[in-house]
């Protein structure tokens, strides 16, 4: 019996506030950990600013490469949330009002005693084609065309729109994830860790480098979607920790 192909994703986050350093993202992590869980591949980020011919370029790049294609921020009701008219025009099609999404919008504003006035109204707008992504924060919905699925920059709306997305993807097997703690740094593992990553094909092994303080240590992760790899590539590198330290010991 074979094995489910690979399902691969990227992500574009949009705004200049990222590129400037004004806003620190954190979808990115939110969406690796959620895609890892659901056996999609994570392959690719990308940060453009509010540009439309950087987003349109970017976004038809990705979306030819990748099975899915998430994006974050630029939906908003200012006059720089200018996603929804770059995916329009990436993919070749009007970006209008939404009949539904001014209903609902028309309504939460409504119920708040608040205007829905033209700014608010754009985050109404949307390519023609597009279905909805709910969103239980705000209301103010995202919007998927073809494998594209776009989302709020806002990490509470951007989780929120995420968990409904997800269950409508499909996934593969998910990657499994063993730790190893060495007490070396990666000076002294680099050479024998890229040799033990070469015996073992099946896996993705990273090493992730700690300090105290005092002396640097090095975490090591080893990551692949059958257990059996994973084991073996243990094995090899506490060996391989175990004669690092009989080595130093005996010199």
């Amino acid at each position: 019996m074979s094995s489910p192909p690979i399902a691969t994703a990227a992500m574009l986050a949009i705004g200049d506030e990222l590129l400037s350093g004004r806003t620190k993202d954190k979808n990115i992590g939110q969406l690796a950990d959620v895609l890892s869980i659901a056996g999609i591949d994570l392959k690719e980020v990308r940060i453009v600013g509010d540009d439309e011919a950087a987003i349109v370029e970017a976004l038809n790049a990705l979306r030819a490469r990748y099975t899915y294609v998430f994006t974050s921020g630029g939906i908003g009701p200012t006059h720089d949330d200018i996603t929804a008219d770059a995916v329009a025009k990436a993919f070749g099609v009007p970006c209008r009002h939404d009949p539904e999404a001014m209903a609902l919008l028309g309504a939460m504003y409504d119920r708040r005693g608040m205007e829905f006035n033209e700014a608010r109204q754009r985050m109404a707008r949307m390519p023609v084609g597009a279905t909805h992504i709910p969103n239980s924060v705000s209301t103010a919905p995202g919007f998927v065309i073809g494998n594209v699925h776009v989302m709020a920059g806002v990490p509470q709306v951007f989780t929120a729109m995420l968990s409904a997305v997800v269950p409508t993807l499909a996934g593969g097997v998910p990657m499994l994830s063993r730790s190893v703690a060495s007490p070396f740094g990666e000076g002294d593992i680099g050479t024998a860790l890229t040799a033990i990553q070469k015996n073992h094909p099946e896996t993705s092994i990273g090493s992730y480098p700690r300090f105290d303080g005092n002396r640097f240590s090095t975490e090591i992760v080893i990551r692949s979607r059958e257990e059996a790899p994973a084991v073996a590539a243990e094995r090899d590198i506490l060996s391989m920790i175990a004669e690092i330290a009989a080595a130093k010991a005996a010199s």
